[in-house]
């Protein structure tokens, strides 16, 4: 029987769509992407700020294809073929453009302890942020809503005390507002069906979120939402089979 899930739309919409036309002629760094995916979305934003030269492919994980899981056993994406070697999950593509390519705007500090930093609060993100988005987005019960909801806040309430502003480090934007963006352009959802409010974790979390949702990098690589729907939906019902949602469904730590 198929996985509802394959059924996604072929291809990105709106601003993204013309971002994927500048990118589609061969190059050495090759970035396999699903218009949808958050994690997804870390990367392509991490490509656009730093002004890589990188050839987009677009890959529907439900429906993989031999050569992608020959460079990505795990079938997820985002991944990267450079110089016909892999690399996969999220962050670690991240950290590897800032290896790769240091020079053409850092999203990491120079400085030893503010870079320590920075992980630190990127490792909350992946920990405490995404997780309790990922439980609120799948909850059922209306109780069990009410209280996912303020552990969501709590989490979102915790980092954006730690923002200097505008962006999280100061003035510049890094990997850090990299790591959160996907899920500040997604809140929405939470919003619509979870009565998430970003005004009720605070002030300084409402400033930073709308910094963020602006940033050209982060507006440019969006689809329409019309096409996000049918996918969020399935969230909503807790019917997703991603790796991501069986993750929350069981208990596990999102792969």
């Amino acid at each position: 029987m198929a996985i509802p899930d394959a059924q996604i739309f072929p291809h990105a919409t709106g601003p993204a769509q013309k971002i994927v036309a500048q990118h589609l002629d061969a190059q050495d760094f090759v970035f396999y992407s699903g218009w949808f995916c958050p994690f997804v979305q870390r990367v392509w934003i991490s490509l656009e700020e730093k002004g890589v030269k990188y050839q987009y492919k677009e890959i529907n994980p439900y429906k993989k294809e031999k050569h992608f899981l020959n460079i990505n056993p795990k079938g997820l994406v985002p991944a990267v073929e450079y110089k016909g070697k892999a690399i996969y999950e999220s962050l670690v593509i991240c950290e590897f453009l800032e290896d790769l390519y240091p020079t053409q705007k850092p999203l990491l500090p120079n400085e030893p302890l503010t870079r320590a930093i920075a992980r630190i609060w990127i490792d909350f993100i992946s920990k405490s942020v995404v997780p309790a988005f990922q439980r609120l987005l799948q909850a059922q019960d209306a109780g069990r809503q009410i209280e996912l909801r303020e552990e969501y806040n709590e989490a979102l309430r915790k980092y954006a005390n730690e923002v200097k502003g505008p962006y999280f480090l100061g003035e510049n934007f890094s990997l850090v507002d990299v790591a959160i963006a996907p899920w500040i352009v997604r809140d929405y959802v939470v919003q619509e069906h979870r009565g998430f409010k970003r005004e009720d974790v605070n002030e300084a979390w409402v400033r930073y979120a709308s910094t963020i949702e602006k940033r050209k990098s982060v507006v440019e690589t969006q689809s329409e939402r019309k096409h996000l729907d049918e996918i969020y939906g399935r969230y909503l019902r807790d019917e997703a089979q991603s790796e991501a949602a069986k993750a929350i469904r069981t208990g596990r730590i999102i792969p």
